[in-house]
């Protein structure tokens, strides 16, 4: 997409909903016409892609009259909106994501029915594992306010504040819970007392259709297999549940270079030391376990980060 087709797309208005998503808001349209939503212009001083895309995800919701509940009636309108917003802010970093979200929840407080839609969209587009725009980050800056905002009692505020204790648990940046496993060798190892430049923690079921597409994906890499061949990678293999006859009668399928374990003590699932909202889902660690991705089912997510960490060491 060339410069001049982006900033279109940013300051225009969306007339579908995120790429590979069907868009069913929960309330009723009561417009048959989407409403146009406001966007800022954008200022002479924009020259280049980053710049407009930063510049968007800071000033998306300028023009938009958050105190206006008509919007409410032609809800379409605003997720149509919202979801682009959610692109836009999946394009930045994280901790900017994560204020811009704070920001846009801040303003809706004006106007409770307002700050509950954009709560519900946010945790749709931001929060929902099959949402193809997740952004676990974007969505603390959200939680952040619905967690303190004074329209909420304390009894609306334990949701959020169960999602946002869970989010805040092995967040980028921080050390990963650290946990014992047991193989089907009957040994027992931990999270930390894994030696390799990277881990990469793959928390999966057997006979799990989306385990086995991400184990496939992970051993179809050239990058993957050469770094796990050589050692710099190790891969984890976490069952969290309790059907252990499952579990070993699938181990023929697993790669014998990984780590291939289950969670003996349950500890992942009774001591929510990992989100298992959806599975499987991987972690890439660094040598120290802290957490470089979350949640990422995206192997060229995972190749791209390796590479540039390492290529810039070597620079």
């Amino acid at each position: 997409m060339n410069f001049r087709t982006l900033i279109l797309s940013l300051m225009g208005v969306a007339l579908v909903g995120c790429a590979g998503q069907t868009s069913k808001p929960n309330k009723e349209v009561k417009s048959a016409e989407p409403r146009k939503i406001p966007m800022p212009e954008m200022p002479y001083f924009v020259s280049n892609e980053e710049q407009a895309v930063a510049y968007m995800a800071e000033h998306f919701w300028d023009k938009f009259d958050f105190a206006d509940t008509t919007y409410i009636d032609t809800l379409q309108s605003v997720e149509i909106a919202f979801g682009q917003y959610a692109t836009t802010i999946g394009r930045v970093p994280y901790d900017v994501a994560c204020k811009s979200m704070n920001r846009t929840m801040t303003k809706a407080q004006v106007c409770k029915p307002m700050f509950d839609l954009f709560a519900e969209l946010a945790e749709k587009y931001l929060y929902d594992p099959n949402s193809p725009v997740k952004n676990e980050e974007a969505y603390i800056g959200a939680l952040e306010v619905m967690t303190t905002t004074s329209l909420y009692d304390e009894w609306e505020r334990v949701r959020p504040q169960s999602q946002l204790d869970l989010a805040l648990k092995n967040r980028l940046g921080t050390r990963a819970a650290d946990f014992r496993y047991m193989t089907k060798e009957g040994r027992w190892g931990s999270l930390y007392g894994i030696r390799a430049r990277y881990t990469l923690l793959f928390i999966n079921n057997p006979g799990c259709p989306a385990c086995k597409d991400t184990r496939e994906q992970i051993s179809a890499s050239p990058m993957l297999t050469q770094l796990i061949d050589e050692g710099v990678i190790r891969v984890l293999a976490v069952y969290p549940d309790e059907d252990l006859k499952e579990w070993y009668d699938y181990q023929p399928n697993m790669p014998a270079n990984w780590i291939n374990s289950y969670d003996k003590e349950l500890a992942m699932r009774e001591k929510e030391l990992y989100d298992l909202r959806a599975i499987p889902t991987l972690y890439l660690l660094d040598q120290d376990k802290n957490v470089l991705l979350k949640d990422c089912m995206s192997i060229p997510t995972i190749e791209q980060v390796i590479y540039y960490r390492d290529y810039n060491k070597q620079q």
